[in-house]
């Protein structure tokens, strides 16, 4: 049965935000932009302010303007020293900022490469774009790692503790999978998933699971898997094993290993398949489709219920982190309740 999610508070804005963060604990950050009359800019990079919200009652606690704007690519999180992080355009190019989470005074500020997609650690940040995947440390805001292989493009990435996931295409068969990275050193450590789809649509990771939404269930399984699937439903002509599904696989596991589980995922009744999108914490996996989400175990699959979220389907930002659902619409952001 489906269930509407309890809002814990929700907040109107006379700005437009366009990226969010929210950590174990601490505040909620909103990056955002006052757009002009008429809607014309000088530069391709637009003026930005970040605030900070009471993560219990979304009182605003500060608003600061910020070095980093609205553009190409774009990241925020929290490092570890009291400070907030974030990546993204400016007028000079993109930079990376630290910024103080007492008050939003700028500490520091660094020049950095361009990417598409960043994820912010206390130690790291981890930054993709389609030539490479590098690591700058949030203290100094140097770069201290990059990776980059020939005949390789890279897309989506998540983290565990010690290991990045990342999304590659292989040039040579435009076939898409998952490589694994030391998050310390970015040295390979392997493929978890061959280059065998066509398009892998999501990825997330917790310390258990590492999920993606997948294009070809049946390129994915490992051959005895598929038999074996195959065998135990004879009625199957293999059509079950194709098309859009989500795939569990072992974060510390390597290519060919048999994934903790998987399902594939039903057409509507037009045979269109649904928009979806993941994200993961605390063992489990959030899975968006609509306005809908829907929890299952990480590691298991198993599913734990599903809740209707007004917004989530006009949604700018979305992030979970121990049991509340951070919704950032376009002058709108809301707190919601989940099972943590």
């Amino acid at each position: 049965m489906t269930r509407t999610a309890r809002r814990r508070w929700t907040r109107e804005l006379t700005s437009e935000v366009d990226g969010i963060a929210v950590g174990e604990t601490g505040p909620v950050l909103l990056h955002g932009y006052d757009p002009p009359a008429g809607g014309l800019w000088v530069d391709s990079a637009i003026p930005g302010k970040l605030a900070s919200l009471d993560r219990s009652t979304g009182e605003v606690l500060w608003v600061s303007p910020c070095e980093v704007g609205y553009g190409r690519g774009f990241g925020a999180g929290f490092g570890g020293d009291n400070d907030a992080i974030v990546l993204g355009p400016s007028a000079g190019g993109h930079r990376i900022v630290r910024m103080s989470l007492d008050n939003g005074e700028l500490v520091s500020v660094a020049e950095i490469d361009t990417f598409d997609e960043a994820l912010v650690g206390a130690d790291l940040c981890i930054c993709a774009s389609a030539q490479r995947v590098f690591g700058t440390d949030t203290a100094g805001l140097e770069e201290v790692w990059s990776y980059s292989k020939k005949g390789e493009r890279y897309h989506h990435i998540g983290r565990t503790a010690k290991r990045i996931f990342v999304v590659f295409t292989q040039d040579s068969t435009k076939k898409q999978g998952v490589l694994s990275l030391d998050a310390a050193t970015g040295r390979p450590k392997g493929l978890l998933l061959a280059p065998t789809q066509s398009v892998i649509h999501d990825l997330c990771v917790d310390e258990g699971a590492l999920c993606v939404l997948i294009g070809n269930l049946a390129a994915a399984l490992p051959q005895e898997i598929l038999l074996e699937h195959l065998v135990n439903n004879p009625d199957d002509d293999g059509s079950s094993a194709e098309g859009l599904a989500l795939l569990a696989l072992d974060p510390d596991g390597k290519e060919g290993d048999a994934p903790l589980w998987y399902e594939t995922v039903k057409r509507s009744d037009e045979g269109e398949e649904p928009e979806m999108a993941l994200s993961a914490d605390c063992g489990k996996l959030y899975i968006i489709n609509g306005a809908l989400l829907e929890v299952r175990d990480a590691l298991t699959g198993r599913p734990l219920g599903d809740w209707a979220i007004p917004g989530l389907d006009e949604r700018v930002g979305w992030m979970v982190s121990q049991g509340g659902g951070l919704l950032a619409e376009e002058t709108r952001v809301s707190v919601f309740e989940l099972p943590a």
